[in-house]
């Protein structure tokens, strides 16, 4: 099978790399991809947001398989434009892709679907804005309703912050804080049948502790050993099912990977969103950790034949993935410095760690920095302890001026 995968970042290096490793894949495309995907897939230029460019390519390179991996390309109804030419998509429609492209549209699915969530308003006006946030009270959690590349949430103490954020973004959810630890939770779905992936747990603030502002992610891992055994289980009968069933219920049925972001709070599981594909960096400890081939699953999804596949097969390793970052991440990065070691960690850190590309590029013979979130340093281990420490060796490895990651990520998990 030829496999065409669509985006740039880290996510795309990750899924770029499992795909290469699959016996079954006897060629795989990338469009664009960055200078690391660069190593294991060949590369392509398209308009990722032309749906009709997309199934083009699709159809010149004779792809079995178009794997459609930000959430801006399903939005806009890439991944229907690629199956209306006759070709398997992993990724949903447009509409079902609403379930992350607007929050209110996700609250009103969960409402019908009797899913635990947040309670929350939808406001355009000031006068709803001020009244939604004199409702909750602090802390303030405040969510532009449409994509925002992660970084559209604001959670904070200050009223004016909040209703600054507020107000920038024209249509916004505001709603309950939700305490507890935060899980992610990926399925992959053809509509009908749901297939859970392992938890992952990501850190979204910039600093150590989780001080600072939110970013699109600076780290995660899997397992999470603090975790009810049946939680996965329980995701599943009151989330997951639920949500596809009542878009299928709506003549939108959701086929791709839905993505659970839940709270562990003192009152049970609660989303706190939905996206509508592989999240980032949650996926690169989740595919270090998936054993069973993974074109074979992502086809069965697009053609709606989950159901005749065998379980999933995991390897009892743990994974880390630590987010080296530019300079003023996530502020206006600094892009175009060079970037060494990564043949240091390919000669000495290898296979146990390793390094997806997020954001870079070649300016000739070397790679530069090319974005905010510039690489994902990811090791895998017998323990979280062990992933944790090659994870952190090969960072120590990376020269990026001005470059910052957290020290910090699965400390506490690892420690117990």
């Amino acid at each position: 099978m030829k496999v065409l995968v669509i985006g740039g970042g880290a996510r795309e290096h990750a899924l770029c790399r499992a795909l290469s490793l699959d016996p079954d894949v006897s060629a795989l495309y990338c469009a664009p991809g960055n200078a690391g995907i660069a190593e294991v897939a060949e590369l392509r230029q398209v308009d990722a947001l032309d749906g009709g460019a997309v199934a083009r390519l699709a159809a010149e390179l004779g792809a079995g398989l178009v794997v459609v991996g930000p959430e801006a390309p399903l939005v806009a109804g890439v991944a229907d434009a690629v199956r209306e030419a006759g070709i398997p998509c992993f990724g949903p429609s447009g509409e079902a892709a609403r379930l992350e492209g607007s929050k209110a549209f996700a609250k009103d699915v969960m409402a019908a679907a009797n899913v635990p969530t947040a309670r929350s308003y939808v406001c355009t006006t000031p006068d709803e804005i001020d009244r939604a946030l004199d409702a909750f009270g602090a802390p303030y959690v405040v969510k532009d309703d449409g994509l925002a590349a992660g970084k559209g949430v604001v959670v904070t103490e200050d009223a004016t912050t909040a209703r600054d954020h507020a107000r920038a973004c024209g249509r916004v959810v505001i709603e309950e804080f939700l305490d507890g630890p935060e899980v992610s939770l990926f399925a992959i779905t053809d509509g009908t049948t749901v297939v859970p992936l392992q938890p992952a747990q990501d850190f979204k603030r910039a600093l150590d502790g989780d001080e600072g502002p939110n970013t699109g992610g600076m780290g995660a891992y899997s397992p999470l050993p603090w975790a009810d055994p049946k939680l996965v289980d329980e995701v599943m009968e009151s989330v997951l099912r639920p949500t596809v069933d009542e878009l299928r219920r709506r003549g939108t049925p959701f086929a791709g990977l839905l993505y659970a972001g839940l709270a562990i709070t003192s009152r049970g599981v609660r989303v706190i969103e939905f996206n509508a594909r592989f999240g980032d960096p949650e996926t690169q400890v989740v595919l270090a950790r998936l054993r069973t081939p993974l074109a074979g699953v992502l086809l069965a999804a697009a053609e709606g034949t989950l159901a005749a596949l065998p379980p999933l097969n995991w390897r009892d390793d743990a994974a880390v993935t630590v987010v080296v970052a530019s300079h003023n991440y996530p502020g206006k990065p600094r892009t175009g410095d060079p970037i060494d070691g990564l043949a240091d960690i390919a000669a000495q850190d290898a296979p146990h760690a390793y390094v997806l590309h997020a954001g870079t590029r070649l300016d000739g013979e070397r790679v530069v920095s090319a974005g905010g979130r510039v690489l994902s340093v990811t090791a895998t281990g017998e323990d979280l302890t062990q992933a944790r420490a090659r994870a952190y060796a090969a960072v120590a490895r990376i020269r990026l001026d001005g470059s910052q990651h957290r020290s910090d990520i699965a400390r506490q998990a690892a420690e117990g």
